[in-house]
């Protein structure tokens, strides 16, 4: 059965976002994912006019995925720190649980350090960061936390919930003892919580 133009392109921004994250920007030719397609370069060309222009097509795609708008809804009824924290631990966690792909992008982009690599932080990782470094502005104003540096202390937090779930996913039975994801976040939490607080 022919594709659509639509279900073509579909599918390859489908097949990309797997083939990036397991060959990288670098590692994946246009040829490579035209035969993966099932269609000659040139035709991949008429859809796309670059590799570029899929990577951001991929990243436009999975940017979509994060649920962000209800992530920021559940947070912004919050005043408590330890549930506005728990609640951004399990988003990232359920998210980069269920698509390894935005943790293979991450790493790749870091390795090679490529054009689009700041964007790839933006989308991926940046949106954490931004959401709760702007709720911590706000507690801090208001006094319900200790005087900190809201961005630094939102980067470290998404980090830590970000390698907890690199680690279920690409060291997985490599370590020694395996944690659950609810484990983590229960020891980590109680630790940021007691460190955010006024004494």
């Amino acid at each position: 059965m022919r594709l659509t133009a639509e279900q073509r392109k579909e599918q390859i921004v489908r097949l990309a976002t797997s083939m990036f994250a397991k060959n990288g920007y670098d590692g994946l030719t246009i040829r490579m994912l035209a035969l993966a397609c099932g269609i000659s370069e040139p035709a991949l060309y008429k859809y796309f006019p670059s590799k570029q222009a899929i990577y951001r097509e991929v990243l436009q795609n999975l940017k979509k995925q994060l649920t962000i708008d209800k992530l920021e809804s559940k947070i912004s009824k919050s005043e408590d720190i330890k549930e506005i924290l728990f609640t951004l631990a399990r988003h990232i966690i359920d998210i980069y649980g269920s698509k390894p792909e935005f943790t293979r992008l991450l790493l790749f982009c870091s390795l090679e350090n490529h054009d689009l690599s700041g964007e790839v932080f933006n989308i991926i990782r940046g949106p954490f960061v931004r959401i709760l470094s702007e709720k911590l502005k706000k507690l801090k104003k208001s006094g319900k936390i200790r005087e900190i540096d809201p961005e630094i202390t939102a980067r470290c937090f998404v980090g830590m919930v970000m390698d907890c779930s690199l680690g279920m996913d690409l060291w997985k039975n490599k370590q020694g003892r395996t944690f659950t994801s609810e484990k983590i976040i229960r020891n980590n939490i109680g630790i940021y919580v007691r460190g955010l607080k006024i004494p």
